[in-house]
């Protein structure tokens, strides 16, 4: 096997290994608000994962730009709450589209044929053709800092308020979400992403 060190390593090519190592991951596409300006930001993120069920949280890392927060960042540190879509694979284009690095000013919904919904609880709106979508508030905050104490990454612990499912793809006598239905889409590394292939089961131990 080859062997790298990560002393040996610069950050793209640490983050070029991880993200093609940890695969498939799920995207967090998440739709935030400037309370202020009203600029919906909307901003798709792979270091995303849930956490609890005890208490409903997902996690998700968002890594800092020149050592700058990006705006989904700022919101939610300044407003704290925001709505979580699973990608599905018709909507896959559109949230490519918001991946684009703005100005805060601007919103990326703009560059889309996507529309805006507006939550039940929080204040931000979700994106309608989205399958699913979560209405969070922040939970907790953890700053990841380098060894010289700058923070790279804004780590976000998200409370899920609210779950949102479209008819096509959720069982609402079993409350089940058909996969096949929902046909998400997972990041790979660089500009490559997943659906899914053959689904097998496999039983637990007893």
């Amino acid at each position: 096997m080859y062997h790298y060190s990560v002393e040996e390593l610069d950050k793209n090519r640490m983050y070029k290994m991880i993200s093609g190592s940890i695969i498939p991951r799920a995207i967090g596409w998440i739709t935030t608000l400037n309370e202020e300006s009203e600029v919906v930001n909307a901003a798709p993120f792979s270091f995303t994962s849930g956490v609890s069920n005890e208490v409903p949280l997902i996690s998700m890392a968002i890594l800092r730009k020149n050592g700058e927060p990006k705006d989904s960042a700022r919101n939610l540190l300044a407003y704290k709450n925001g709505v979580v879509h699973i990608v599905s694979s018709d909507i896959v284009d559109d949230m490519n589209e918001t991946a684009a690095d703005l100005k805060e000013s601007e919103s990326e919904i703009d560059r889309t044929n996507l529309h805006l919904i507006p939550s039940k609880t929080v204040k931000t709106p979700g994106i309608k053709e989205a399958k699913i979508r979560m209405e969070v508030k922040l939970y907790d905050y953890h700053p990841v800092k380098d060894r010289e104490g700058n923070i790279v990454t804004d780590f976000f612990f998200l409370e899920v308020t609210d779950f949102h499912f479209d008819e096509s793809i959720f069982d609402v006598e079993r409350e089940y979400i058909s996969v096949q239905e929902l046909k998400p889409v997972a990041r790979l590394a660089g500009p490559y992403y997943a659906t899914l292939d053959e689904i097998y089961r496999k039983d637990r131990p007893k």
